[in-house]
This record gives C-alpha cells, structure tokens and sequence, in this order.
C-alpha cells in the first residue's frame, strides 16, 4: 500500500512525481540532460507505485522521453537536409521547434494531471 501524505492527503510518493515533472519541464533548456537524470530517477521511483495511478505518470513520461528521443533523430536528419538546400535554411528551424512545443505540451499535461489527482493518459 502506498503511504498517503497527510497534508495534501495524496500519496507521498506524488512529490518525486513532481520532481520529476520539473526535470523534464526543464530538459529542453538543458540540452535534455536533466531529462536522463529523470528517466533513470523514474526507474527506481516505478517500484514504489505500482498500482497506482502514479505509475501511469511515470510510464507518459518515460514514453515521452523516449518519442523525445526518436523525434530528434528525425528533426536532425530534415534539418540536415533542408541545410544543404539553400532554399531550406529559412524553415531548417522549424523541427526542432515543433519537438521542443510538443515535449513540453506532454509534460504540461501530465503534470496538470498529477496535480489533480488523475491518472496520465
């Protein structure tokens, strides 16, 4: 059974949640490097919560960071391309932008989520 905090009368383990969700809020203003430490953090932190809809938080983040990671390899590689084409350096910034939107969009929601007591999608 997971022990319930008595102040906010969640489960305690809800706070590493949250530092979690800093971490990865965070990552794309660090080179993404913050995002590894919450990935591996989430990994022991996955044990504590099985059963509860905490877990379903770390599972969206997890999946978050690793689509994170295929999507970058891809914005690398059109960024690439639209590089060695003249034409393309007007908009070769447009990927990573759109990743980086879309990255904080999943955390946004999922830690809205968290903080109302439901479980991620």
């Amino acid at each position: 059974m997971t022990e319930i905090d008595g102040s906010t009368g969640r489960p305690a383990d809800s706070r590493m949640v949250h530092i979690l969700y800093l971490m990865h809020g965070l990552a794309p203003f660090t080179a993404w490097l913050l995002a590894v430490g919450a990935i591996i953090m989430g990994v022991f932190v996955r044990d504590g919560v099985r059963g509860t809809y905490i877990e379903s938080h770390v599972s969206w983040l997890s999946r978050t960071f690793w689509w994170g990671l295929l999507w970058i390899a891809i914005a690398s590689v059109i960024t690439f391309v639209l590089v060695i084409t003249v034409i393309g350096l007007v908009v070769a910034w447009l990927p990573f932008t759109i990743l980086f939107f879309w990255y904080l969009y999943r955390v946004i929601r999922g830690w809205l989520l968290l903080n109302d007591g439901k479980p991620a999608p």
